[in-house]
């Protein structure tokens, strides 16, 4: 997501920390800052937009200094504007921050009572409001460091300066990424390798809970807690472009193995797992509202109109809410019924689809109130919408959407919930339950990566095929089409994905030797249907790849291959196998020699109709 560039040394910082923060450009960001300290006075500068506006700041309004931190933020909390760019600061402290802050709007209550004024609508400003507040009371800006630390609640990679201590700068870590890079009497810290490449090639990566203190030349490693760590340096020997993708080959393959930590931070700060109920910051419907709601209508394109029909399966069976799924280009130009008590959900991972947005226009102008789901804040869905659900997968650059996708199953997710709850379909124990098994979600997705020399190999065995059929039922038949859609758009192999009970009115005919069928046939209510049509499918010579339950010895023991996931109930089951869908998609284009990040005629937001 965000990009933080941090040095300390002999040299001046500025060019550092904006070359830095140049190279960290492909995560994707809506504005950039800098800060120097120099005659123990921190000069801040920041811009809205491309980095190139805070070159152009800082040609007029010039900062110097041998220490400083840079920031270039994709906003959460608060839009992108000046007023929200990083860096952040408190009296003389002075921050920046990746990740995000769970507890910030109890800990700003607590800092307001205390006289404490905030400037932007960040959580990250709590954070250096925080830390000033305990210097004051103990004037150790290290130890306030620690304390502050301790009181946070959610996801940190921290860069902190304080202009009355102007040869320190600290960094910590928990749960984003942050690396530090050793040089000669000099210092650097940044969220990603290609960032600091340029100067250094020993590295130290710091682990959740650790914090190191630049001071004199030398660098302390401890936990927050303050006790000592011992670090070994590891020499990277990446090139600059596969730095960029964390040392995988393709930026798909990283986003694939990126979904774990991608929902985390969709779900992190809105579960309220005592009351079994889901905070949704911005979807500004009441109770009252929402129990309003006759019918809802879902209205999205390509990947994401895959997404709408797992919702559809989870509102309707959650909540009893009918709810229709509508392709966006088709959605407009027929005469739809929306009404007053009509909930129209937008899907779109970017927020500027053409289509996408010109139905919401269109229902808005009919009278339906609408929700968006979506990843870009500020964008223009999000903004004419009447009230949106964020998903947090930060910057996708591979074409194939991996982990927008999943993040906008699990946002699907929290508002059926929500739902839910406000109309009294789901009770607080059933609240407790479903959120529970989304809570583990993110640890059955890394278990389930772990099958990917599997899938490569399997990949092997059926790259030469011609055509595909991917099969499955319930809400897993979205699937089906998911899978079957991402072969097609980076492998350019022919792929269908079918409703398995539907197999038999069609495309059974298609199926011979030749013929590789992927089957989603998990344990579940529909478990012994599937394999009743996986059957037919063996008894005409397909070559059927199953993606079953793990320890599923009666499917292992009839199929060519079966793909065995971690599963911990129906309702989060899309998630967990979207995973083997994406991988096998992507080792086939591999081995194929496409275009993987880029394939051919695709664009990654479709902008126009």
């Amino acid at each position: 997501m965000c990009g933080i560039v941090g040095y300390t040394g002999r040299q001046d910082a500025t060019g550092i920390i904006i070359e830095g923060l140049r190279r960290l450009e492909y995560r994707g960001y809506d504005s950039a800052g800098i800060c120097t300290i120099s005659d123990n006075k921190a000069s801040i500068r920041r811009s809205e937009g491309k980095l190139a506006n805070l070159e152009r700041l800082l040609v007029t309004q010039p900062v110097t200094g041998s220490i400083g931190i840079g920031h270039t933020r994709w906003a959460t909390h608060g839009r992108p504007s000046e007023i929200n760019a990083h860096p952040h600061q408190a009296g003389s402290v002075v921050v920046v921050h990746n990740g995000i802050i769970e507890n910030y709007l109890q800990l700003r209550d607590q800092l307001q009572a205390a006289g404490h004024v905030f400037k932007s609508e960040t959580d990250t400003e709590v954070i250096s409001h925080l830390i000033e507040e305990r210097r004051k009371v103990s004037g150790d800006f290290e130890g306030a460091v620690r304390e502050a630390l301790q009181l946070l609640k959610g996801a940190y990679a921290l860069c902190i300066v304080c202009a009355d201590e102007p040869d320190l700068l600290i960094a910590a870590k928990l749960g984003s990424p942050m690396v530090v890079g050793l040089g000669d009497g000099e210092f650097f810290v940044a969220s990603d390798i290609p960032a600091i490449l340029s100067h250094t090639r020993s590295m130290i990566f710091i682990e959740d809970g650790e914090m190191v203190v630049f001071k004199g030349g030398k660098a302390q490693f401890s936990t927050v807690a303050g006790i000592p760590l011992q670090k070994t340096p590891r020499h990277i020997d990446w090139s600059a472009h596969m730095a960029e993708k964390g040392g995988y080959r393709h930026f798909m393959l990283k986003e694939i193995f990126e979904q774990p930590r991608a929902v985390r931070d969709t779900i992190a700060g809105r579960l309220r797992e005592e009351q079994g109920d889901v905070y949704l910051e911005n979807l500004s419907m009441t109770d009252a509202e929402l129990q309003g709601v006759s019918r809802i209508c879902i209205i999205a394109c390509g990947t994401s109109w895959h997404a709408a029909l797992v919702g559809k399966f989870l509102i309707e069976e959650h909540c009893r809410v009918p709810v229709e799924v509508d392709i966006a280009s088709e959605f407009r130009y027929r005469n739809p019924v929306v009404d007053k008590s009509t909930l129209v959900i937008l899907i779109s991972q970017s927020g500027e689809t053409a289509d996408t947005l010109a139905a919401m226009r269109e229902s808005r102008r009919r009278g339906g109130r609408c929700v968006a789901i979506c990843n870009v804040v500020d964008s223009s869905i999000a903004r004419e919408a009447d009230g949106v659900v964020y998903t947090h997968a930060g910057p996708e650059i591979g074409v194939a959407s991996t982990k927008a996708f999943v993040t906008q199953l699990v946002a699907l997710y929290l508002f059926t919930v929500r739902l839910g709850r406000s109309r009294g379909s789901i009770d607080c124990e059933q609240g407790r339950k479903l959120i529970a098994s989304l809570v583990r979600v993110p640890a059955l997705m890394e278990e389930t990566l772990k099958l990917n020399d599997q899938v490569e190999k399997v990949a092997r065995n059926y790259m030469a095929a011609r055509d595909f059929l991917y099969l499955g039922r319930g809400m897993n038949y979205p699937i089906a089409l998911e899978g079957a859609l991402k072969l097609k758009e980076i492998s350019y192999i022919h792929a269908e994905g079918y409703a398995a009970g539907e197999m038999k009115h069609g495309p059974i005919a298609l199926i011979d030797e030749h013929m590789p069928v992927v089957v989603l046939v998990p344990k579940g209510a529909n478990y012994e249907k599937v394999c009743s049509n996986m059957e037919e499918v063996i008894a005409r010579g397909g070559r059927v790849i199953a993606v079953c339950s793990e320890g599923d010895a009666e499917v292992r023991n009839k199929v060519e291959v079966a793909l065995e996931v971690p599963l911990d109930g129906e309702d989060v089951s899309p998630i967990i196998l979207s995973i083997p869908m994406q991988l096998l998609a992507y080792h086939i284009a591999v081995l194929k020699g496409t275009d993987v990040d880029q394939p051919r005629n695709l664009a990654k937001s479709v902008t126009v109709e």
